[in-house]
């Protein structure tokens, strides 16, 4: 017995997690040991505690998820006191000396409705229901009025779940609203992780500029007009960016002011449902850019100085405020804090039939210098005191959260650094994403499109670059970021084709120049989808080769639309190229379909021609070869076939960039090369292939 009970407790002492099991992935990260440990030990203590706090009749017992309960607590809902029924208002404001709620139900009387307050700085009010109706109405205004030792002020529930604002985005106002009584018609899309054999094809989007009118476009419109159109593309994902209330529209919803409310700009909580229920019917599953790296410096429409101190929320003093984005920064080692941010997960997922997350700015958040010029070459930036492990907690926390209450859940970070364990389990010691961006492929692509002929391409380089990512870490590749879109710099599409797409993208109108842009941009993109990661994005019109930057209505441009919107006709129009890039990029989601390319081991390299300029690699079962030489053809080209491959059985290509279909010149019409045992690249067996300049063949067997 007592050896057995000694087996017992030696097994257990080796499979209980310590936060070390990244090391058996990745034997680079032994020296950092204890550090990974007490790492792991910091975010075990706060759970902890958290699951001590969150035990709830509503959930099972010390449950994450029912930590993460606060939007059912604080703000506005419904519930009783003293037999009668009613609406508890409640807010966290440690700092403040009085509270009172406002609003049209008082007449704005800051004296009508005070609050009370506990011991924990929680202060909370009971409106009875009238004999008429509920104590507040459906979308009635509300604010509370704040008076601390800086003053007083009339401020937005920190939990509101609505807020308008006129058109030029002032003049902030809460409002009471009733979140039940939507019913769903669709059920979520069957589930793309990490972990299935489907991954995620994300098509990022903005409602407010997705529509071609010069204006602001709306839930409803993106519903009718656009999620039809996402999904005839052959995208399985939407990722919607700026739903989140944000006071000034050109901060592209990055400055986040109320955290549980949709943009008003947009629609209601309820045309967002309308919204999701919508693109679940489509079988796409809906991703939410959520912004808990920082927060909006206004005080009027946001949380800084809402109980009169600006460490509420927030890191106090300059440790608080961001030097690149003009916002301020959450201190995540806070109880409240983590709670709001918790809360505002499980919100999402929950109230919203959200399916996953792409987390914006986890560099700034898990580095005390933003990661701001920092190249991140030494597994020691990862550790140190550099790094914020109370952001790290949370964002562990957080994932937990968000798998526990949704078990099939997405989350994507936005992680340039490439920190150890991003996208692996909390319980091995990672931080609990499914995928990170692979931020590094848009910058390479820009750089060699700035600073080199595409004649001196680096095969070997180009081919490590995109291939280069942590192993046993999923990541989404994109070829261009919405960034490039932006004003001041360029889409793939302007930086190769520039003042030529206003001129000569009808296809009775020859140009160099346009040739040139077109094949690149085709191949960019494929070679971004086959060798960049286990998923895909692509920013709202990059498919087409969208002409215009992004300049959103300002004071500077008169308010004007004209620049922030999305000119789909170009696309719809038979006489320009533009609709030959969508087929392409239509094609290469077809072909992830019937193969699996995204969720198939990362490609092989089989030939890495730098004198030729060529590529040849396997993925998924197929070959790809790519010939990126502006002049030569490859005629005759033999290439080895993998033994996965049987011997001797005629091969076709199944995708060719230089289709006519697809802009191209249709040099190689529909052809089939036999296979010939004769060894190449390793293999017994080969084809040859003509592959002419600037184009790439996807072939397999008959």
């Amino acid at each position: 017995m007592t050896v057995g009970y000694a087996l017992i407790v030696a097994q257990a002492k080796q499979t209980t997690p310590d936060g070390t099991g990244l090391i058996d992935r990745d034997p680079w990260l032994g020296p950092f040991r204890e550090k990974l440990r007490q790492r792991f030990q910091q975010y075990e203590r706060v759970k902890t505690r958290l699951l001590q706090a969150g035990e709830s009749s509503d959930l099972p017992a010390r449950s994450l998820a029912s930590f993460a309960n606060g939007h059912k607590y604080f703000g506005f809902n419904r519930g009783g006191s003293n037999g009668a029924n009613g609406i508890w208002y409640r807010e966290w404001a440690p700092g403040a000396e009085r509270l009172s709620l406002i609003g049209d139900f008082n007449q704005w009387n800051r004296e009508a409705t005070p609050l009370q307050r506990d011991q924990f700085g929680v202060w909370s009010v009971f409106l009875p229901d009238r004999p008429t109706g509920p104590a507040l109405a459906h979308d009635e205004r509300v604010k509370v009025h704040v008076r601390s030792a800086a003053g007083a002020s009339d401020r937005i529930p920190a939990y509101i779940r609505r807020v308008t604002f006129d058109e030029h985005g002032a003049n902030a106002t809460g409002r009471y609203w009733e979140t039940d009584g939507h019913t769903w018609k669709h059920p979520r899309p069957v589930a793309i992780s990490g972990v299935r054999t489907a991954r995620p094809r994300i098509y990022e989007s903005h409602a407010g500029m997705a529509q071609e009118a010069e204006k602001i476009g709306s839930f409803a419109e993106f519903r009718e007009l656009i999620l039809p159109r996402i999904a005839k593309a052959g995208y399985n994902a939407v990722q919607l960016m700026a739903v989140q209330e944000h006071p000034y529209y050109g901060s592209f919803g990055y400055h986040v002011s109320s955290f549980f409310a949709v943009s008003s700009r947009f629609g209601t909580p309820d045309d967002f449902k309308h919204l999701v229920d919508a693109a679940h019917g489509l079988g796409l599953s809906v991703y939410l850019d959520l912004v808990h790296s920082h927060a909006v410096k206004n005080t009027i429409e946001g949380l800084n100085l809402f109980d009169g101190t600006d460490y509420q929320y927030f890191h106090t003093g300059p440790l608080g405020l961001h030097p690149a984005w003009d916002s301020i920064l959450f201190d995540y080692s806070k109880w409240e804090v983590l709670r709001f941010l918790l809360s505002n997960v499980r919100y999402w997922l929950e109230e919203f039939n959200i399916d996953g997350f792409r987390f914006d700015g986890v560099t700034s958040m898990i580095y005390r210098d933003h990661g701001l010029g920092k190249a991140f070459t030494s597994y020691d930036d990862y550790f140190g005191a550099n790094v914020d492990d109370d952001a790290v907690t949370y964002l562990k926390l957080a994932n937990d959260v968000a798998h526990e209450v949704l078990p099939s859940v997405v989350t994507i970070a936005e992680d340039v650094s490439g920190m150890a364990g991003m996208a692996r389990p909390t319980s091995e010691g990672g931080l609990g994403f499914d995928f990170r961006l692979a931020m590094g492929i848009p910058d390479y692509w820009i750089k060699i499109l700035k600073e080199r002929r595409d004649e001196d391409w680096h095969m070997g380089e180009l081919f490590h670059t995109l291939t280069n990512r942590r192993a046993h870490e999923n990541h989404i590749a994109y070829a261009e970021s919405h960034d490039q879109a932006l004003v001041g710099d360029k889409t793939l599409a302007f930086r190769l084709m520039d003042a030529e797409m206003y001129t000569h993208m009808s296809k009775s109108t020859p140009s160099l120049v346009i040739d040139r842009g077109i094949a690149l941009h085709k191949l960019i993109r494929l070679l971004t989808f086959f060798l960049g990661g286990e998923g895909w994005l692509s920013f709202m019109g990059n498919e087409f080769g969208h002409p215009e930057w992004i300049d959103f209505p300002r004071e500077g441009n008169n308010f004007s639309c004209k620049y922030a919107r999305r000119q789909w006709s170009l696309a719809d129009n038979p006489l320009l190229r533009y609709g030959d890039l969508a087929a392409f990029d239509r094609a290469l989601m077809k072909l992830d379909d019937r193969f699996g390319i995204l969720a198939a081991p990362p490609a092989r390299a089989m030939q890495v021609d730098e004198l030729g300029k060529c590529l040849v690699f396997e993925r998924a079962g197929l070959v790809v070869a790519a010939n990126l030489n502006p002049e030569y053809s490859r005629t005759d080209w033999r290439v080895g076939v993998p033994p996965s491959m049987p011997n001797r059985v005629p091969f076709t290509a199944i995708l060719n960039t230089d289709d006519t279909a697809f802009g191209g010149h249709g040099l190689v019409q529909k052809m089939f090369y036999p296979g010939q045992p004769v060894s190449w690249d390793g293999f017994q067996q080969s084809v040859q292939i003509y592959v002419p300049a600037r184009t790439a063949q996807v072939i397999l067997p008959s």
